[in-house]
């Protein structure tokens, strides 16, 4: 048997590299699936609900709802401010076929310019307003055109019934309704109310969807106010005002009437008057009421201060008397009166009656000092806020340094010059005099109806001795019967004030100006069954004159609309 050799081959088996390739195509799949899953978790329960949000953002325009902002009533319940129907007006400019005719439409129904609204109708956008809050019925006369693009909103209005009366006090609103000035500004939280929302549903193109329009948040209204303002008392004390600036040729007047014994502001102004139905055609700046916002030097209206000091230190009488050269040398400047007199010995009575700078300086600097003087002024409240409801009031001002005052300004601030103050300041100092030495913070607001709050206001007992205040009145009586105020006297009652004469700082030259002066008067009425106080103060007047006739109209007015009577 032949013996044949044979060559073995080894098997190899496949089965361990077919396993491997298959466990990593499985991990490439799971990894694959894994990452799917997290995409689409990622997709739908991270990132779902901001583009649910956009997808519902780009089939929906959301529209803010106005409130009815709350009425402003005066005292008798007169309409000052409210809100009536208005109409908002916007168009979706994609829907509008005609440019051109729909254009000349709006501006026929709405008024304005035809070519501004074809630049509205022709922009790339879904929505632009043609009119905010427009009156209903030119929105009606619009609307019955049946223009396909343009829509309508329900909307409010504020109105100003009175006009310009009373306009700086209350102020006004912007086009959404917030509170730019006055008072509409001051209680703009409690007024204004808070707004709602509107959502129109959209198809391709921006197109609204036939009742597919909803209320999401509903508005809610403000409230309503009642403030201390006569509307009537506030009408005249303006025409007086105005017609008084005129007559002595003054640049601007301010006046203001208070109940003293309450704080309450009957009327107030300050000329140039503002419309808050037109903002935009009043005088720059009339919107502010300078009675409050705006500090000026008071002049000889100061010298009631001066001396209420020396009568409540026990220092001085009425029968006080003071040697009053005819000038009086301060550093290098020269002190006179406004009145051309020789050197004379003055009583206190007349240093006031007769308004004289040198003797009230004099009187100070030998019976008081200025360092008690600076005292009182702070304590009667004249170089601070008096903390009034309205925006933007000044404050008085006078450096408390006095051991650094010049001899000249220690002088000077005895009689009103280097000092501010605010006339209203000024009104609530004398109206003190007339409440037993109580000064009751001026304000507006009353009350508010729908809740029924009535509020209350701070009062301060800035006369401490209080036996001064008989005299003082005594010597101001004598400046309306005998002394520079007899243009104030109403017959049949006591009158007690004091007339102002002060310099102002000219703009252009940084001096004080020349033959032209800050007239005031303020007065009160002693022992009345209602215990009034009225500041009238015109500015930059030429020559000598005097405010004491608008006072005395003002208070006569007063005197006749709140029936006041004269106590025995």
């Amino acid at each position: 048997m032949s013996e044949r050799s044979f060559r073995q081959t080894p098997h190899t088996s496949h089965d361990g590299s077919n396993s491997s390739r298959l466990s990593i195509l499985l991990f490439i799949f799971i990894f694959i699936v894994l990452c799917l899953l997290a995409r689409l978790v990622y997709l739908q329960v991270i990132k779902g609900p901001e583009f649910s949000q956009a997808a519902a953002d780009s089939r929906t325009l959301s529209v803010n709802i106005s409130p009815h902002r709350g009425t402003i009533y005066d005292r008798n319940g007169n309409v000052l401010a409210t809100s009536v129907d208005a109409m908002t007006i916007y168009a979706n400019p994609k829907e509008i076929e005609d440019v051109s005719s729909a254009a000349e439409a709006v501006a026929s129904a709405l008024g304005g310019d035809a070519d501004e609204y074809a630049e509205l109708l022709k922009q790339d956008t879904t929505f632009v307003y043609l009119k905010r809050k427009a009156d209903m019925d030119a929105a009606e006369a619009l609307k019955s055109e049946g223009i396909m693009g343009i829509y309508y909103i329900e909307d409010t209005k504020r109105v100003y019934p009175y006009g310009k009366v009373a306009g700086q006090v209350l102020g006004f609103v912007n086009v959404d309704d917030e509170g730019v000035s006055g008072l509409e500004l001051y209680y703009d939280d409690i007024l204004k109310g808070t707004p709602g929302k509107l959502v129109v549903q959209q198809g391709g193109g921006g197109i609204p969807i036939p009742g597919g329009t909803e209320v999401d948040e509903p508005a809610v209204d403000g409230q309503d106010i009642v403030v201390s303002i006569d509307i009537d008392m506030q009408s005249y004390l303006e025409k007086r005002l105005a017609e008084g600036v005129s007559t002595i040729e003054g640049e601007d007047g301010r006046a203001v009437l208070m109940d003293a014994s309450t704080g309450e502001l009957l009327a107030i102004a300050s000329t140039p008057y503002f419309d808050p139905s037109n903002p935009s055609d009043s005088e720059v700046g009339s919107d502010s009421l300078k009675t409050v916002t705006q500090a000026y030097e008071p002049g000889s209206t100061f010298k009631t201060a001066s001396m209420m000091a020396m009568l409540e230190a026990g220092v001085v009488t009425p029968d006080t008397t003071i040697f009053a050269p005819a000038e009086l040398s301060a550093d290098e400047y020269v002190i006179t009166d406004a009145h051309e007199r020789g050197d004379m010995t003055m009583t206190a009575r007349y240093v006031i009656q007769d308004s004289s700078n040198i003797g009230t300086s004099l009187l100070v600097e030998n019976y008081l000092g200025f360092r008690p003087l600076y005292d009182k002024i702070v304590s009667y409240g004249l170089n601070g806020q008096t903390g009034i409801d309205y925006p933007g009031e000044a404050a008085g001002y006078l450096s408390p340094d006095v051991d650094a005052w010049p001899l000249i300004t220690k002088y000077n601030v005895t009689f009103g010059q280097g000092i501010s103050t605010t006339p209203l300041q000024m009104a609530r100092f004398y109206g003190a005099l007339v409440n037993n030495g109580v000064a009751c913070t001026p304000h507006f607001l009353i009350s508010k109806p729908q809740t029924g709050e009535t509020l209350q206001y701070d009062t301060e007992q800035i006369v401490e001795n209080t036996a001064a205040i008989d005299p003082m009145i005594s010597m101001l009586e004598t400046v309306v019967e005998e002394g520079t105020g007899t243009g104030a006297a109403i017959d049949g009652y006591r009158v007690a004030g004091k007339t102002g004469t002060a310099e102002y700082v000219d703009e252009d030259t940084g001096v004080y100006a020349k033959s032209s002066y800050n007239l005031s008067f303020v007065g009160v009425l002693p022992d009345a069954s209602t215990p009034l106080v009225c500041f009238v103060g015109v500015n930059e007047v030429p020559c000598e004159r005097n405010t004491t006739e608008v006072f005395k109209d003002i208070m006569t007015e007063a005197i006749s609309r709140y029936r006041v009577v004269q106590s025995d």
